[in-house]
């Protein structure tokens, strides 16, 4: 019987390995240096590409009320299946958009196919979180999420490599719509292995109004302020990260090829960050291991000022390999909190708020940031190269070691079963 189990989990945990190649190849092709440049493309300017970035984010907040109805469902599968239908549909459609509309309303369209694809996504999001922890048993989600992460960001960097070559080679419009076949296609893909997803047993909340459900991640005093002061890390990260293709693109005009490679260096370092952060969260807390990647942020951050001595290609190559040892490690540890270090019949109301929290701060974050390169535009060269990304990075640094050091750290980073019994 134990066999079997253990058989049975093999089985599932490389369906959700499986599912997300094509996943991955349909999400690197939408997003990164492709979508600012397919925005660019669409004549957007600089503030609309900050408003399009945060919107993948602030649809997050609808994920409270997402959370509250998921309770009342009998499948979880069928519920992520179709909303992955509608996503990937959605999002794919944005590639008609120059097809359909008249040039002047090309990115007035595109924001609201982006907008519903998005909202589609949010219910993905809580839905997958939900089930993929109960799929992944406890003691293996670490090293699981770091090996899968590996290989799907291998597979993502290839997909750039071979993006940014095929823009490069095919320019404009043709280029993008070679794009958007290779992505239809993954989406049909992507769909098709979803529905080998289990559809694991649901164990609900105690709770079944809405304010006593919602009350119980927000009076949990560890679980709301290190989500708070995450919304704060993030509100500020994402002022400059999100517009790192941006600034490589307009400002610093270096092409396609050089943008993606970029991306690819950081996708590799994540990689390699999947699997450091991976092996370390078996021995110390999401929590600890999450402070102790702020500083990689921060220091890619203050690292644009590099530009000032170096060439342009070396600043940006020792960049984005701080960025995605700091990124990977982020955005894998603080899932790895909110699926490991929140109580199973109520997680997805806490994966709903932390969501809501966060993504309102992300929301806000490329929006306020885009802006700013506008005002920026008629200051000297070196404000928008690299002056503004440096004085985040500062501040980025300050936060870590105040009220970071305070909020996530473990006292001397003690080993993680000690520490969550310290808790307890």
């Amino acid at each position: 019987m134990q066999k079997r189990r253990y058989s049975m989990y093999r089985k599932h945990l490389r369906i959700a390995t499986i599912e997300g190649v094509p996943s991955t190849i349909f999400s690197t092709l939408l997003g990164g240096p492709f979508l600012t440049g397919f925005l660019l493309y669409l004549g957007a300017t600089s503030s609309q590409i900050g408003f399009v970035i945060a919107l993948t984010t602030l649809v997050n907040v609808a994920q409270v009320i997402i959370a509250f109805l998921l309770q009342r469902l009998n499948t979880r599968k069928w519920v992520l299946v179709l909303f992955t239908i509608l996503q990937r549909v959605l999002w794919g459609a944005t590639g008609l958009v120059p097809f359909l509309f008249d040039r002047s309303i090309w990115v007035n369209w595109f924001i609201i196919l982006y907008i519903a694809a998005f909202l589609c996504n949010a219910v993905i999001g809580v839905v997958w979180a939900s089930l993929i922890g109960d799929i992944v048993p406890g003691r293996l989600r670490g090293r699981y999420f770091g090996i899968r992460n590996t290989i799907l960001n291998a597979l993502g960097s290839l997909t750039l490599f071979v993006g940014g070559m095929l823009l490069d080679a095919v320019p404009g419009g043709q280029g993008f719509l070679l794009l958007y076949i290779i992505v239809w296609t993954c989406a049909v893909i992507n769909i098709g292995v979803i529905l080998f997803y289990p559809d694991a047993p649901f164990e609900r909340s105690t709770e079944t109004k809405f304010v006593p459900m919602l009350r119980q991640p927000l009076y949990d005093g560890p679980f709301i302020k290190a989500s708070l002061f995450l919304a704060v890390w993030l509100l500020m990260q994402t002022l400059v990260v999100p517009l790192y293709s941006y600034v490589m693109l307009e400002v610093l005009k270096v092409s396609y090829s050089v943008t993606t490679l970029m991306t690819v260096v950081q996708t590799m370092f994540m990689m390699l960050g999947f699997y450091f952060w991976g092996n370390l969260n078996a021995r110390f807390s999401n929590k600890t291991l999450l402070y102790w990647t702020l500083p990689f942020i921060a220091v890619a951050c203050m690292a644009w000022g590099l530009l000032a001595f170096v060439p342009v290609v070396v600043g940006l190559l020792i960049i984005h390999m701080l960025l995605g040892i700091g990124i990977g490690g982020f955005n894998q540890l603080s899932f790895n909190f909110i699926i490991g270090d929140t109580p199973k019949n109520a997680r997805p109301m806490f994966i709903a708020v932390y969501s809501g929290i966060t993504g309102l701060a992300s929301f806000i974050g490329p929006l306020v940031g885009g802006r700013i390169f506008e005002w920026m535009k008629p200051m000297p060269f070196w404000v928008q190269a690299y002056g503004f990304q440096m004085l985040v990075g500062v501040l980025l640094i300050l936060l870590a070691v105040t009220a970071g050091r305070q909020v996530l750290k473990a006292p001397a980073a003690v080993p993680i079963q000690q520490y969550r019994e310290m808790e307890a």
